[in-house]
């Protein structure tokens, strides 16, 4: 049986509405891994160190996509909760078409940023000309990416997550294959990597688009647009949180490569870029964990059911922790194989990696709470908390301790900065957590 946004949810259905969404992001991290394991073992440590300084810019610019896909979807849960149908539909339709727009906008400020961002990160000569090569296609390709983002939100408001994971699943498998036809069969390296990622990317926004526009099962579909700047702002202030995180997740991967490069130079950059890869993997379910449930947070909150919210609310907190204590045992045991997969052919190179993630994973243990927490106050409608959470733990926590722990531990500093970055967002969410219980009677 379907499982509704209005159904009671026991450990056992939450983590099932959850677990297609847990997919859609592991899929979706898939993209720049499978990248990164191609161009490494095909192209070298420099093409990878290439991948690695563009890949921030890309996702900052798609970043656009997650904030209209989970504002909006909290808004159109929303007012589904509220008993609005087809005001549900017209928004969704309208933001949508914003995200479209936003993407051709956005394409072209990617295309005219991209070299002189690369030249403030250290690239020269072949690294500089890699990076651009790169570069060019993924932001060409860009609004097919923030379209693909939007959806990823919108099929969990509809009560489709199943349909996303499919959808997302065959562009993650497109981008596979393509990778192994572009790079290890045609040899085109670099520009190979990022074709078989745009046409993962391009696949998924296709389907997603032809879907909502002919299906008949789905709550939501394509209708007359509901032409409303005051509910797209309402959107963007609310996923604005998801915006910070991403583009500040890329200001912070910047900063991470500028420090590398002066401490251990390219491989510094091709190190980070190996936990970066590992790390999304296993923060995706985090992520994927919140986009499943926030839907489901938002319309009880909109039906004024407080009691679901409780149990919502505590069952997601003991889900989030018991995943982090298993991710860092994981992230240990695995560290080893893991390593050896991208960066095998290079001892040294391996070494630094291995040792720089097993300090890193450490922060598998606090991170889910920040990313459930910033998901949660979406959810609810509230989103300068959410972006207030997000705007500390990476734009100040983040930034400050990448930056200053290296004066004091050189490269170990750079692998424990989100850690102690992490734990002080941990402070703050608690805070919100405690101080807005009553208001929204989640607790």
């Amino acid at each position: 049986m379907a499982i509704k946004l209005s159904d009671h949810f026991t450990y056992g259905r939450l983590v099932r509405f959850a677990l297609p969404s847990i997919a859609m992001m592991i899929f979706t991290s898939i993209y720049s891994v499978v990248d990164g394991l191609f161009v490494s073992n095909f192209a070298g440590k420099e093409a990878l160190a290439a991948v690695n300084l563009v890949f921030p810019l890309a996702m900052g610019l798609g970043s656009v996509g997650f904030m209209l896909g989970t504002g909006g979807a909290a808004l159109v849960a929303k007012t589904m909760g509220e008993g609005d149908e087809v005001r549900a539909n017209r928004l969704f339709s309208f933001i949508a078409l914003a995200a479209v727009t936003a993407g051709i906008v956005l394409a072209l400020v990617g295309v005219a940023a991209l070299e002189p961002i690369l030249a403030a990160l250290g690239a020269q000569g072949s690294l500089m000309e890699q990076g651009l090569m790169y570069g060019r296609i993924l932001v060409v390709a860009l609004p097919l990416f923030i379209v693909q983002n939007v959806f990823l939100s919108f099929f969990i408001a509809a009560e489709k997550p199943q349909m996303g994971l499919v959808v997302t699943v065959a562009a993650g498998v497109t981008n596979i294959v393509l990778d192994y036809v572009f790079i290890a069969l045609l040899g085109w390296g670099i520009a190979g990597a990022a074709l078989a990622t745009a046409a993962g990317q391009a696949l998924a926004a296709i389907a997603s688009t032809v879907f909502f526009a002919r299906s008949k099962t789905t709550r939501l579909r394509f209708t007359r647009p509901l032409v409303d700047f005051r509910a797209l702002g309402a959107t963007c202030v609310n996923g604005s949180s998801e915006l910070m995180t991403e583009v500040a997740a890329s200001v912070v991967s910047m900063l991470y490569n500028y420090q590398l490069m002066l401490i251990a130079g390219a491989d510094g950059v091709a190190a980070y870029g190996v936990i970066m890869y590992v790390n999304f993997i296993f923060t995706a379910v985090f992520f994927g964990f919140a986009m499943g449930t926030g839907p489901v947070v938002s319309f009880h909150y909109g039906a004024k059911n407080e009691s679901e919210l409780k149990g919502l609310f505590r069952k997601s907190l003991i889900l989030v922790g018991g995943t982090g204590a298993a991710m860092l045992a994981a992230s240990q045991l695995l560290a080893g194989p893991l390593v050896n997969v991208f960066v095998g052919y290079d001892p040294a190179l391996a070494d630094m990696t291995l040792h720089g993630f097993r300090i890193y994973a450490v922060s598998f243990l606090v991170v889910g709470f920040n990313i459930y927490g910033s998901a949660f106050f979406t959810a609810l409608n509230n989103g300068k908390v959410s972006a207030l959470i997000s705007f500390m733990r990476t734009l100040v926590f983040e930034t400050s301790t990448v930056m200053l722990l290296p004066i004091i531990w050189g490269i170990d500093g750079v692998w424990s900065a989100i850690i102690v970055a992490e734990t002080c967002a941990l402070i703050l969410t608690t805070f919100f957590f405690i101080y807005l219980r009553k208001p929204y009677g989640y607790a």
